[in-house]
């Protein structure tokens, strides 16, 4: 009798177990949202313009150094 008690006893654990692990799925599910992407385009063309400013410095360097030659 014990054993059969005891075998009902995990039974219903597992049961009450399974039942509270669905109910926590269900109210993951409530909470995910969905996040809006910024747009990061404005920042890569200031990036662009630093280049370019960059490379016309070089340049510019460099003639003054072919001139002195």
């Amino acid at each position: 009798m014990e054993r059969r008690n005891r075998r009902d006893e995990k039974e219903e654990k597992r049961e009450k177990e399974a039942e509270e692990k669905k109910k926590k799925k269900k109210k993951k599910k409530k909470k995910k949202k969905k996040k809006k992407k910024k747009k990061k385009k404005k920042k890569r063309k200031k990036k662009k313009k630093r280049r370019k400013k960059r490379k016309e410095k070089k340049k510019g360097k460099e003639n003054e150094k072919k001139e002195k030659k």
